[in-house]
């Protein structure tokens, strides 16, 4: 008996799916099979969420040189599914056409393969130190939020944010809770740059699991709280400080990452004229004296105290700090952490430290007139003395020191050199190009009696290297101060700050602004950056 062989309905799906390709290459649409593929981009693919993908019959398959995403679809003419995910990944899209079953298995692969990712994470960010909670408010709520805070998602998306912060050169996380979705920035090169925003659903764990990380005390959501970890993040050691304050729809934390592989303790490495580093080393090798080191919060002044600490560091010599909070351990030098709770304050340790026969104290910051006092007449019994003050340049620092109660005698004895100074970003090698100052940058310089139409100067016009930025990387621009005998004769005459500055400059101090000016004529930043900094 003859028999009538059935085609397969897989057949008809075939021949289906051929129809749909030739309908879609019309559109210049490129189509590709998703099961011959050895890989797909699943870092991006668990950002979008297997719902998402699932949902709206899609997944990414790949990421270009230049960020873009490729997306397989099931009908990539779908322009809000694009959109929709254009705007969560925050990247381009590029979209292909692939069969329907094709992403089935796509999608399968990727979110079977999820935990092995998480697994990785877990192996590239370890905790260094065994932390306690503490407890609050009733233990149902704690429990919960214990719960969160071990959750896989919570997990994952730290351990990411730690990582991606690493290899984007980040100084800060700032996680802030929105009314719609969890606000992510990074400090880059001193600048907040906006990452793409977290699901609010994760808020709580992923706040509870940075507290219990910090050992703060997850209860407490009414006030501010600080706490610091330890982590071992793709085999670097970094200490991550950790801030937290209420706000209306939840508490924002800062999360400050101080990564010690990354800064260079060495003090020809910061950017000083080589004229004036060789004097700074010339004082610092001096057995007594005082180098202040000034400007605002973030502008590289404990970096530079270490870098002369780590300068001058030598077994015959007993080096002791007092700060707070210790930043970096530094091989061979004592340092001690300020604790005012339990009445260690600079003044009270630096009182010990004298005692303790050093050739050479740090103060980590000079706040009030005892810890002041205290600092200059070390200087001036046979130690060199290191601090910061927070003031805008040099000659406002003395004025400052006399404000506090110091009497100018004691100033003009003890201070021997003045470094302020600020943070500028350097213009990206991969991108840098001439460019023309604007009608504002010119009339701005103008009025400073510059003049920057006789000279080249340059911009990043950006690259994958600096992400667009047009910039990577900072240095420092210094004003450096050095104490002479005009100087010291106008301070104790009780001349005003004015008749100072005009006898630093006539003895060669250079102001953070000319000496940034300077750069920017060497190629090295942006007038534009001097003008926003200095």
């Amino acid at each position: 008996m003859e028999t009538t062989e059935k085609k397969p309905e897989a057949s008809v799906d075939s021949i289906q799916a051929k129809g749909i390709a030739e309908i879609y290459s019309t559109f210049g649409l490129q189509i590709t099979s998703l099961k011959s593929l050895p890989s797909f981009a699943t870092s991006i693919a668990l950002k979008i969420s297997e719902e998402v993908c699932q949902f709206h019959h899609l997944v990414p398959i790949d990421q270009k040189e230049d960020g873009t995403v490729v997306l397989a679809m099931a009908d990539p003419l779908d322009m809000i599914a694009v959109q929709i995910i254009r705007t969560k990944i925050n990247k381009e899209i590029e979209t292909v056409w692939a069969d329907a079953d094709d992403i089935e298995f796509a999608i399968g692969t990727i979110f079977s393969d999820k935990n092995a990712f998480e697994d990785t994470l877990q192996d590239l960010v370890e905790v260094e130190e065994e932390l306690d909670e503490e407890e609050e408010i009733d233990e149902d709520s704690i429990d919960i939020l214990r719960t969160q805070a071990t959750d896989a998602p919570a997990v994952v998306f730290v351990n990411s944010l730690l990582v991606q912060a690493i290899q984007e050169r980040a100084s800060d996380i700032h996680i802030e809770p929105q009314e719609n979705n969890l606000r992510i920035r990074f400090r880059i090169d001193g600048m907040l740059r906006e990452f793409p925003p977290a699901n609010r659903r994760l808020q709580s764990g992923v706040i509870a699991r940075i507290k219990i990380l910090a050992d703060l005390d997850i209860a407490e959501r009414r006030v501010p709280q600080d706490g610091r970890v330890k982590f071992k993040i793709m085999g670097r050691s970094v200490d991550v400080r950790c801030s937290t304050i209420p706000g209306i729809y939840g508490e924002k934390i800062v999360m400050r990452i101080l990564d010690q592989g990354s800064i260079s303790l060495n003090i020809d490495d910061l950017g000083f004229v080589e004229e004036k580093l060789v004097l700074l080393k010339e004082k610092a090798n001096a057995a007594t004296g005082m180098i202040l080191v000034t400007g605002p919060t973030g502008s590289g002044k404990t970096t530079t105290l270490y870098s002369i600490l780590n300068y001058v560091n030598s077994p015959l010599l007993n080096i002791i700090t007092v700060e707070d909070p210790v930043e970096y351990r530094l091989e061979g030098i004592n340092q001690v952490q300020a604790r005012p709770k339990v009445g260690l304050t600079f003044a009270s340790a630096l009182r010990s430290i004298l005692r303790q026969d050093p050739d050479i104290v740090m103060v980590g910051e000079i706040r009030d007139f005892e810890t002041a006092e205290i600092a200059i007449k070390a200087a001036l019994t046979g130690h060199m003395v290191l601090s910061t003050l927070h003031t805008n340049n040099s000659v406002a620092t003395i004025i400052r020191l006399l404000n506090m109660g110091i009497d100018k005698y004691l100033i003009v004895s003890s201070v021997s050199v003045i470094v302020a100074q600020r943070l500028v970003r350097r213009i990206c090698t991969g991108c840098r190009e001439p460019v023309e100052p604007s009608s504002d940058i010119r009339l701005f310089m103008s009025r400073q009696g510059i003049d920057v139409t006789k000279d080249t100067y340059y911009k990043g016009k950006g690259c994958k290297q600096c992400t667009g930025s047009g910039y990577w990387g900072r240095f420092g621009i210094h004003e450096i101060l050095f104490m002479n005998e005009t100087i010291k004769e106008l301070i104790i005459e009780d001349k005003s700050e004015l008749e100072i500055r005009k006898a630093a400059e006539d003895a060669g101090t250079l102001s953070i602004f000319m000496e940034g000016v300077m750069h920017a004529r060497n190629g090295l930043t942006t007038l534009d950056e001097i003008i926003r900094v200095a």
